[in-house]
């Protein structure tokens, strides 16, 4: 392999760095370039700085390094300071070290340069030759064509019943360019003609696999001593050393004027044409060409997040439904009616040590607001949902298991995934893979176990952060409601409670966002710290770390609101009182209604603060972004033939992917939302649903326009991240019930209905109780509140039957619907028969068109 330069030992006539008069320390370029032949090359981007030149023979020594992946294979790395005394040094030793190790790989070098008056930028391109492509194909156990078969993209549920009942399907749209499927297996070389298009070595490797292998090669080279990790490009980006690495895209994503031929629009434009334009909401993803972009793991977040969108779809129809319900409910309900209507007839006790007595008739716009989300078409809705929830999960695994067959992916998992290079270089001993029988680095279980549990210990010590912020909430709540009630201002004294609940609910979401960023850098500390073995593992043990936190974070206050609060008050005279402050009771209008405002303001106010940041902080990063870049220009010096702007510089201006782990968590967090609390908010599934259609659309964007191409990766499903679905799907069903039996009016109106009267004629009078007469003698005051009390104080006989019947309620309810969920999860397999016998029938061709190749070979 030779150096790309204009100096005597070059074969290329393009300058370098080695030989160029005016380089010195400055920026480092990494790129890999999508040529077929060289698949792959390095940029580096060394700018003029102090005094310190390149030295012959030393030609990666003195340069910050920024590399940067390219389409097929470019990686580009950029560290922001040079930074003066040991580090440099270490720095450069690194670079050297891990030049030469690519090097000995049989990486290629070619060399561009740009500069400005103050510096000059060189741009080194790394290229992997055929044989190296085919190395490490084989290696990675990549699956190549054997024979091609129909396309059969896979039906969504929607167009399924459309075709059904015969109506034209207006969410399809031709994609033009469709990928093509094929009979694949594991590569092998010394079977390598085997394979379809083996004699064409400009395209028998897709972008995506050269990408694979390019990444693959930084991602094993050492540059320092392997046992304590010093190997691969995400060391040294964690290093500071290089500060990003990444593909390049096919192009520009802008369509030409006109109305160009689809089939001469790169992958890019398609994807931005038919998929991340804003006019195409309405249209189905096209997840074969996202996958042959992207990878598979990217395809399967949009498939899951379309599949997801399109089911809310019923969820948000009967949420409505229910809602609509609960309007004309209230119109006729008696109970609102008497409270409206009771005018100076109900004097209620003080909510608070310094509130003042109120009348019930000043709470009847509070009470026909909560009677829009608790009514009997609540109870109907939480079955609906906990069922629905359960069919969703179902159904998207059959859809899982659809697409990952369909892309190869089926066995990535449990056969075909390797080690991570981190866990290869610290792993302490060796041992036999019982599957593939080959030898792979070990690291005990009991070891890592110890190193889970004490992990397990800082996860709780965080939560107990998170329940102390809950508990100063509470607090400020209560302050709060004391201080607005000693305003003097009647009106603002009579909305003491709502004040104090929703400026409470802001707070709450200012201390989640702040809690999340500081916990998410523990967790990746924790999870490498615990050596996973694979890439999957070592992302799902960080998920679901992230997860508990989150979900503590994101539930602590709507679970306090919905099972908590105005439980332990007390009554008047006996008030419970917590670090010297009575405890919180709920406003006047109950518990659910607030439980809906909070959900409201937790999740409607996190989904719009998350598309602000979404479509703002992009555009403001990608714009400084461009003016930091503005001044440098190409160089044309020794450069014929280049376009002005090359596709690396335009890349290099892009914002660098960060993953899709926010992505998933925003979805689920959804999810519990919506699952968990419905029967306190029946528009949750609404709101969900306009958010999705939006975000599909905003990620979209970002993954075509505003972000370089991430490193394609594989994946069989979206991991854990199921697990947790599943999970939240039973928490649902037990928190519904619990909502319905304790928080809701539902079963002491129906108490009511059976035991005094059906119309709920002084239903009102029923749930209020006389203050204690030592409370009446003390202040002279005669007052009700309400619970289920006797004049001294004790429960009442109508507590304890209520209480009994809530309980057999909540078993009740657990056991139909969990009973209703098993029969759906019987009925419906996880994979379906069709894809069986597709998966037996691609095995027994590939069988045979192999044994066919060998015999005509022979």
């Amino acid at each position: 392999m030779s150096w790309a330069c204009s100096c005597a030992h070059s074969s290329v006539a393009v300058p370098c760095c080695c030989c160029h008069p005016a380089a010195g320390v400055g920026e480092l370029l990494l790129v890999w370039l999508p040529r077929p032949a060289p698949a792959g090359m390095l940029l580096l981007n060394p700018e003029v700085r102090g005094q310190e030149k390149f030295q012959e023979g030393i030609p990666f020594h003195c340069f910050r390094l920024e590399a940067i992946e390219l389409n097929p294979g470019y990686f580009l790395l950029k560290s922001d300071e040079i930074r003066q005394g040991k580090t440099p040094d270490i720095h450069r030793t690194w670079r050297h070290k891990f030049f030469s190790k690519l090097e000995a790989a049989g990486i290629c070098i070619e060399k561009h340069t740009a500069q400005d008056g103050k510096r000059v930028v060189h741009y080194v391109l790394l290229s992997a030759p055929w044989s190296v492509l085919c190395c490490y194909a084989e290696d990675l156990r990549l699956r190549l064509p054997l024979q091609a078969v129909a396309t059969n993209q896979a039906s969504s549920w929607s167009a399924t019943i459309l075709k059904r009942l015969g109506i034209p399907n207006l969410l399809h749209e031709e994609v033009p360019n469709l990928p093509l499927d094929y009979y694949t297996c594991h590569f092998e070389v010394n079977k390598l003609p085997w394979f379809m298009g083996s004699d064409d070595h400009d395209t028998f490797f897709t972008s995506i696999q050269r990408n694979q292998i390019l990444y693959e090669i930084l991602a094993t080279t050492p540059y320092g001593h392997l046992k304590e990790g010093q190997m691969g490009v995400d060391r040294l980006l964690s290093e500071g050393v290089f500060t990003a690495a990444f593909p390049l895209h096919d192009g520009p994503f802008e369509v030409p004027c006109g109305r160009p031929n689809p089939a001469q629009l790169n992958q890019r434009q398609v994807l931005f044409q038919y998929w991340a334009r804003w006019c195409k909401w309405n249209k189905y993803q096209p997840l074969d060409h996202i996958r042959q972009y992207f990878g598979e793991k990217i395809a399967l977040y949009f498939a899951w997040l379309g599949f997801y969108t399109g089911w809310l779809l019923p969820a948000a129809v009967m949420g409505t439904l229910v809602f609509i319900v609960g309007i004309f409910m209230t119109l006729s309900d008696i109970p609102t009616q008497e409270i409206c209507a009771s005018e100076g007839l109900y004097q209620m006790c003080p909510l608070c040590k310094e509130c003042p007595y109120w009348q019930l008739s000043s709470i009847c716009s509070m009470f026909k607001a909560g009677r829009l989300f608790d009514h009997g078409g609540t109870v109907f809705f939480s079955i609906f949902m906990s069922l629905w929830a359960v069919t969703f999960l179902e159904y998207w695994k059959r859809t899982n298991a659809t697409l990952s067959h369909r892309w190869d992916c089926s066995e990535f998992e449990d056969i075909e995934e390797r080690p991570r290079p981190q866990f290869t270089a610290m792993a302490p001993m060796t041992i036999r893979n019982p599957i593939t029988g080959v030898e792979e680095p070990y690291f005990p279980k009991r070891n890592r176990f110890n190193r889970i549990l004490a992990g397990s210990m800082v996860v709780i010590m965080m939560i107990a952060v998170v329940v102390m912020f809950l508990i100063s909430v509470i607090l400020y709540r209560a302050i709060i409601a004391i201080l607005v009630s000693r305003s003097g201002n009647f009106l603002i004294m009579a909305s003491a409670s709502r004040i104090a609940s929703i400026t409470g609910s802001v707070v709450n979401l200012i201390f989640i966002l702040i809690l999340s960023k500081i916990y998410i850098a523990l967790a990746h500390f924790l999870t490498k710290w615990e050596m996973h073995r694979t890439q999957t593992k070592y992302e799902d043990a960080f998920i679901f770390k992230v997860f508990v936190f989150q979900f503590v974070n994101f539930y602590s206050s709507p679970i306090y609101i919905a099972f908590f609060k105005g439980r332990f008050v007390g009554y008047p005279g006996h008030y419970r009182t917590l670090l010297g402050v009575r405890n919180e009771d709920c406003g006047a209008g109950g518990c659910l209604i607030e439980l809906a405002q909070e959900l409201l303001v937790i999740m409607v106010g996190k989904q719009i603060i998350n598309n602000v940041q979404e479509i703002l902080i992009p555009k403001l990063k990608g714009w400084w972004q461009k003016y930091k870049l503005r001044s440098t220009s190409w160089s044309q010096e020794g450069q014929a033939g280049l376009p002005e702007r090359p596709l690396w510089q335009a890349n290099y201006e892009l914002l660098a992917c960060e993953g899709l782990f926010d992505e998933y968590l925003e979805m689920v967090l959804q999810f519990g939302f919506i699952t968990i609390f419905v029967a306190a908010c029946p528009l949750a599934p609404l709101f969900a649903l306009l958010n999705n259609w939006v975000e599909i659309r905003l990620d979209a964007q970002k993954f075509v326009c505003e972000n370089r191409r991430p490193v394609a990766e594989r994946a069989q499903g979206i991991g854990i991240w199921l697990s947790i679905l599943e999970v939240i799907t039973h928490l649902a069903v037990i928190s519904n019930a619990f909502l319905i039996a304790f928080t809701s009016d539902f079963l002491p109106r129906l108490y009511y209905q059976y035991t005094h009267k059906s119309d709920l004629q002084g239903y009102i009078n029923f749930t209020l109780a006389y203050a204690p007469k030592h409370f009446i003698l003390q202040h002279n005051v005669t007052c009700r509140y309400r619970a289920y009390r006797e004049d001294s104080g004790q429960y009442s006989l109508a507590y304890w039957n209520l209480l009994a019947i809530r309980l057999g309620f909540i078993i009740v309810f657990e056991h139909v619907v969990f009973f209703i969920a098993r029969v759906i999860d019987l009925m419906v397999p996880d994979i379906p028969e069709s894809v069986e016998i597709k998966m037996k029938r691609e095995h027994y061709l590939a069988k045979q068109a192999l044994t066919e190749n060998k015999v005509n070979l022979s």
